[in-house]
């Protein structure tokens, strides 16, 4: 994951400033979009200051103080859930994000919404052949993701991923996952961050990307990979068949 763009929406708060802002916020997290923030700032050498009653809601956002900033990052819906207005303005700046497959985190200084950074997956060159040599051992893919619709289509079809289950909260993807068995089916369920970790347990067995993954996830999981190497994913399944 990159920082893709930093967008302001109120002219008191620059580009740097928000970014400052919302990765002191996003420090105490453990969600990867939150992890790649504070890794911009730090790269962009953008000081960080002390969070204070930091609140994280599980598949939505947090809450932090810094600075006498009172900051809600997170979904649209999250902010909208928490009293803030969300105008036209933020709302085409939105769609044009999602269209470019990006995941965006929306920020609000004291229940207004002053601005967005977008995070621009970088889609692993393996992929699509991992999606492929699993379908070809009659494995079933299904992407299930807090995204947006839009911008999980947008990765679906690039690696050739029909069934997508987007806007999904942690327990919502538990709940995809029991249906799944529920039709008699074994389920591996591979995911990296804090929000899989429910699912990482639902599923007959799970996977989790051992150096990038969260703590959480990580210790959530069957089998870590070490290497974060996915093209390992269908050797896992001929050697599990053996």
């Amino acid at each position: 994951l990159d920082v893709s763009d930093i967008i302001s929406f109120d002219e008191a708060i620059s580009e740097t400033e928000l970014l400052s802002l919302v990765a002191s916020a996003e420090s105490k997290s453990e969600h990867p979009l939150g992890k790649a923030i504070v890794s911009c700032s730090k790269m962009k050498e953008v000081p960080l200051f002390e969070s204070n009653a930091f609140r994280m809601t599980t598949g939505k956002g947090i809450f932090a103080e810094v600075n006498n900033h009172k900051l809600l990052c997170g979904s649209e819906k999250f902010l909208i859930e928490s009293g803030v207005s969300i105008d036209s303005n933020v709302q085409s700046a939105l769609e044009r994000l999602r269209t470019q497959g990006k995941a965006s985190i929306l920020v609000a200084d004291n229940q207004k919404c002053v601005g967005v950074i977008a995070l621009s997956d970088v889609l692993r060159p393996e992929a699509k052949d991992m999606v492929s040599r699993l379908a070809g051992m009659h494995t079933r893919t299904v992407l299930l993701t807090g995204d947006n619709k839009k911008t999980a289509n947008y990765f679906a079809a690039q690696v050739g991923i029909s069934e997508v289950r987007a806007e999904l909260l942690p327990e919502e993807k538990v709940q995809s996952i029991e249906k799944l068995q529920g039709e008699n089916h074994k389920v591996c369920m591979i995911g990296d961050g804090v929000n899989d970790a429910p699912a990482l347990k639902t599923a007959d067995v799970s996977v989790a990307m051992g150096s990038m993954g969260s703590d959480i996830a990580v210790d959530a999981a069957d089998v870590a990979l070490m290497s974060d190497d996915i093209s390992k994913i269908p050797y896992l399944k001929r050697l599990s068949n053996a």
